[in-house]
């Protein structure tokens, strides 16, 4: 499996397959993530403020090199998010030939459209499953370093990837609580994540 944009989520029925664009593929997230781990994985000086842009773009084959060094099980992960989405697609597969309620045409027209947007969905759990690793090696790092607060522009792909790295310092064993504020400086909005309890 490699990494690459799939799309938004699919809504697959007997009449087609319509494009939720609410829901969009984790792919787009995972460059910001990505750089926010290689910008803050570093031996740190106290009471010193550190900088980093991330306008980086950075190529599928950069983003799986940085995970493949951070994350010693990268290559199984890939290879079980592949095989969890597979099963869950012969499932649906099965429960449509049992379905009680389509005729006959109904039911092709239904395993076929699955079918068909069988690679598409494979790799957007594969995209999924990646982007919760990265999430997962950030949620890491704030806590091994005792980061305190992260502060990005104001943009809606940088607020869902902090939003999503609240929700995972949340669901840890010790859950940390941070804050999550837009705020204006020099003429220019900031997200910044505060965290609150984090043990020092």
């Amino acid at each position: 499996m490699k990494l690459e944009y799939a799309g938004p989520k699919p809504e697959i029925s007997h009449t087609g397959v319509h494009i939720d664009t609410n829901k969009e593929d984790k792919f787009v997230y995972l460059n910001i993530v990505i750089q926010l781990i290689e910008a803050l994985d570093h031996d740190y000086i106290s009471n010193k403020k550190y900088t980093h842009t991330l306008d980086k773009k950075l190529s599928s084959n950069e983003m799986i090199r940085i995970l493949k060094k951070k994350c010693p099980n990268f290559e199984e992960l890939m290879d079980k998010a592949n095989h969890n989405i597979e099963d869950e697609i012969k499932h649906n597969i099965q429960r449509v030939h049992e379905n009680c309620i389509l005729n006959p045409d109904e039911k092709s027209c239904l395993a076929n459209n699955i079918e068909y947007m069988r690679k598409y969905m494979i790799q957007r759990s594969v995209n999924k499953s990646v982007y919760y690793c990265a999430m997962k090696l950030l949620a890491d790092i704030v806590q091994k370093d005792h980061i305190d607060h992260i502060s990005i522009p104001m943009k809606p792909n940088y607020f869902h990837v902090l939003h999503s790295l609240q929700g995972v310092l949340l669901k840890e064993k010790a859950p940390i609580d941070t804050k999550l504020d837009v705020y204006e400086e020099n003429h220019k909005l900031y997200i910044n994540l505060q965290v609150i309890n984090i043990l020092r």
